[in-house]
Protein backbone atom coordinates (compact mmCIF):
# COMPACT_ATOMS: atom_id res chain seq x y z
CA UNK A 1 0.00 0.00 0.00
CA UNK A 2 1.28 3.50 -1.13
CA UNK A 3 1.16 6.43 1.33
CA UNK A 4 -0.66 9.41 0.28
CA UNK A 5 0.64 12.43 0.49
CA UNK A 6 -1.87 15.29 0.80
CA UNK A 7 -1.28 18.95 -0.38
CA UNK A 8 -3.05 20.78 2.36
CA UNK A 9 -5.01 20.03 5.35
CA UNK A 10 -8.47 20.53 3.73
CA UNK A 11 -7.01 17.53 0.96
CA UNK A 12 -6.31 15.56 4.03
CA UNK A 13 -9.98 16.32 6.07
CA UNK A 14 -11.45 15.26 3.10
CA UNK A 15 -9.73 12.22 2.23
CA UNK A 16 -11.34 10.94 6.03
CA UNK A 17 -13.99 12.00 5.13
CA UNK A 18 -14.78 10.23 2.57
CA UNK A 19 -18.40 11.20 1.16
CA UNK A 20 -22.07 12.07 2.05
CA UNK A 21 -22.53 9.07 4.74
CA UNK A 22 -20.11 9.87 7.31
CA UNK A 23 -20.35 13.07 7.95
CA UNK A 24 -24.16 12.05 8.43
CA UNK A 25 -22.65 9.17 11.06
CA UNK A 26 -20.30 11.40 12.54
CA UNK A 27 -23.12 14.37 13.47
CA UNK A 28 -25.73 11.18 14.56
CA UNK A 29 -22.84 9.57 16.86
CA UNK A 30 -22.06 13.51 18.45
CA UNK A 31 -25.03 13.00 20.86
CA UNK A 32 -23.74 9.89 22.50
CA UNK A 33 -23.29 5.33 21.92
CA UNK A 34 -25.55 4.26 19.02
CA UNK A 35 -25.95 0.44 18.51
CA UNK A 36 -26.34 -0.18 14.99
CA UNK A 37 -30.07 -0.70 14.16
CA UNK A 38 -30.53 2.75 15.96
CA UNK A 39 -27.68 3.91 13.77
CA UNK A 40 -29.08 2.67 10.63
CA UNK A 41 -32.74 4.63 11.56
CA UNK A 42 -30.83 7.83 12.26
CA UNK A 43 -28.91 8.18 8.98
CA UNK A 44 -32.12 8.17 6.53
CA UNK A 45 -31.60 6.96 3.51
CA UNK A 46 -28.58 4.47 3.92
CA UNK A 47 -28.44 1.14 3.16
CA UNK A 48 -26.94 -1.85 5.68
CA UNK A 49 -24.24 -2.52 3.72
CA UNK A 50 -23.42 1.04 3.09
CA UNK A 51 -23.43 1.59 6.82
CA UNK A 52 -21.31 -1.56 7.82
CA UNK A 53 -18.52 -0.36 5.11
CA UNK A 54 -19.01 3.39 6.12
CA UNK A 55 -18.32 2.25 10.10
CA UNK A 56 -15.18 -0.32 9.56
CA UNK A 57 -13.65 2.44 7.61
CA UNK A 58 -14.39 5.01 10.14
CA UNK A 59 -13.31 2.23 12.78
CA UNK A 60 -10.17 1.62 10.89
CA UNK A 61 -9.48 5.49 10.57
CA UNK A 62 -10.26 6.10 14.55
CA UNK A 63 -12.65 8.17 14.50
CA UNK A 64 -15.23 5.23 15.82
CA UNK A 65 -15.23 2.84 18.47
CA UNK A 66 -17.03 -0.43 18.32
CA UNK A 67 -17.58 -1.87 21.51
CA UNK A 68 -18.87 -5.37 21.63
CA UNK A 69 -20.42 -5.84 24.99
CA UNK A 70 -20.61 -9.54 25.75
CA UNK A 71 -23.99 -10.62 26.64
CA UNK A 72 -27.03 -12.36 24.93
CA UNK A 73 -27.80 -11.22 22.18
CA UNK A 74 -24.73 -9.73 21.78
CA UNK A 75 -25.03 -6.02 21.99
CA UNK A 76 -22.89 -3.59 20.03
CA UNK A 77 -22.17 0.18 20.48
CA UNK A 78 -20.61 2.73 18.05
CA UNK A 79 -19.40 5.61 19.30
CA UNK A 80 -17.18 9.03 18.73
CA UNK A 81 -13.41 8.78 19.93
CA UNK A 82 -11.80 12.00 20.54
CA UNK A 83 -10.34 11.69 17.13
CA UNK A 84 -13.92 12.06 15.55
CA UNK A 85 -15.51 14.14 18.30
CA UNK A 86 -12.80 16.65 16.84
CA UNK A 87 -13.66 16.13 13.11
CA UNK A 88 -16.91 16.81 13.84
CA UNK A 89 -16.56 20.24 16.05
CA UNK A 90 -14.84 21.25 12.93
CA UNK A 91 -17.28 20.19 10.79
CA UNK A 92 -20.00 21.97 12.75
CA UNK A 93 -19.36 25.40 11.42
CA UNK A 94 -19.84 24.25 7.65
CA UNK A 95 -23.10 22.25 8.45
CA UNK A 96 -24.76 25.40 10.00
CA UNK A 97 -23.34 27.31 6.61
CA UNK A 98 -25.47 24.82 4.78
CA UNK A 99 -28.32 25.26 6.94
CA UNK A 100 -28.09 29.22 6.50
CA UNK A 101 -27.38 28.84 2.80
CA UNK A 102 -30.27 25.76 2.44
CA UNK A 103 -33.01 27.60 0.21
CA UNK A 104 -30.23 28.85 -2.20
CA UNK A 105 -28.41 25.43 -2.73
CA UNK A 106 -31.69 23.56 -3.13
CA UNK A 107 -32.20 26.22 -6.40
CA UNK A 108 -29.03 24.94 -7.69
CA UNK A 109 -30.08 23.25 -10.70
Amino acid sequence: MVKRMYTCGLDAAIAVMGGKWKGLILFSLGEGPLRFGELRRTVAGISERVLILQLREMENSGLVHREVHRQVPPKVEYSLTEFGRSLNAAMAPLGEWGEDNLKRIEAIP
